[in-house]
């Protein structure tokens, strides 16, 4: 069975832009690039054609999985969210307890984590440990390294 996972707008026009991109662009090309190398000659020993051929098969890999994700996917009405608790597409501001740094991360879906935007997968550790906390509450994280435990100071939506 296959995992729901809910997206912003932005977010599902992000996937279905390189969904689309994939399909008629990149496809075409790596069809045009096969019938090119199969018209030099002897297949057995044609490195172009296998080379093609092998991204061919990448390809179509990346477009399954990526129409997987989108069949799976959910646009969230983010004004409906409960601000109280964070949850997917909860912008937080949190305060490191070790060492007083305070870091503010969007939670978002697997495909839309960019963390020099601050946006953070609700599947990584820290996402999954920010899940359902509220104001105030202390997140005690496992993380590579060991424990790491975070205080929450706001919670948003924007």
């Amino acid at each position: 069975m296959s995992k729901i996972s809910y997206y912003s707008a932005e977010g599902m026009k992000k996937l279905k832009d390189e969904l689309d991109f994939l399909e008629h662009v990149e496809r075409p090309r790596v069809s045009n690039d096969i019938a090119e190398a199969r018209d030099k000659g002897d297949l057995s020993e044609n490195a172009e054609y296998h080379a093609a051929k092998e991204e061919q098969s990448h390809l179509e890999l990346k477009i399954a999985k990526l129409k997987e994700v989108v069949s799976n996917a959910r646009i969230i009405d983010e004004s409906l969210l409960d601000t109280s608790k964070v949850l997917i597409h909860s912008t937080v501001k949190i305060k490191n307890i070790a060492n007083n740094l305070e870091f503010i991360y969007r939670l978002v879906a697997d495909s839309e984590t960019n963390i020099k935007e601050g946006k953070l997968s609700v599947n990584s550790p820290i996402g999954k440990g920010l899940l359902g906390k509220e104001v105030d509450d202390i997140a005690e994280i496992e993380v590579p390294n060991g424990v790491m435990s975070f205080k929450i100071l706001e919670i948003s939506r924007d």
